[in-house]
């Protein structure tokens, strides 16, 4: 198994939470969208509770050293986005006893869950419209083009007689 990507990750909080696989989509797109505009202005750190701490962090001008030359340089003042995790996230991690306790179906995530996720709540009548989220496209992906090699050389079906040997007395 590879990293949980963002479709995966959707799929399993829609059986977790018992909502629409659309819907958990568009919250998710929401969420990184909030967070990434609070936090590149500056302003104020986002805090979840159990979780994590988004931060933009100053880091000021300082001196450093050239490791292959050892000369002294100047190092431009920048800034970084800081994650932290929160001590429940990291108990959790170190303990998975401590974890919170998934839904059957919700990861490894099976189809016939995600299917069902969000229907068995309410009638559809009783359920608000989910507001139409159009994704952009991306373009199709340029295939890269490798220098080519020449075709190998068909082997000779003549072969060369065997060099003589001589015996060493």
């Amino acid at each position: 198994m590879g990293a949980m990507n963002k479709r995966e990750l959707a799929k399993a909080v829609a059986v977790q939470s018992d909502v629409e696989l659309k819907t958990v989509i568009s919250v998710l797109d929401g969420f990184t969208e909030v967070v990434t505009a609070v936090v590149a202005k500056g302003v104020e750190p986002v805090s979840i509770p159990g979780f994590a701490k988004f931060v933009k962090v100053d880091r000021p001008a300082r001196m450093g050293r050239n490791p292959a030359t050892g000369e002294a340089i100047r190092i431009k003042a920048s800034k970084k986005a800081r994650i932290t995790p929160v001590k429940a996230f990291k108990d959790a991690v170190l303990a998975p006893s401590k974890a919170p306790k998934l839904v059957k179906g919700a990861y490894p995530t099976v189809d016939a869950a995600v299917a069902a996720a969000g229907k068995s709540a309410a009638p559809a009548a009783a359920k608000a419209p989910a507001k139409k989220v159009t994704a952009a496209r991306k373009a199709p992906a340029k295939k890269a083009t490798a220098a080519r090699k020449a075709p190998a050389k068909k082997a000779t079906t003549a072969r060369r007689a065997p060099a003589k040997r001589t015996a060493k007395r």
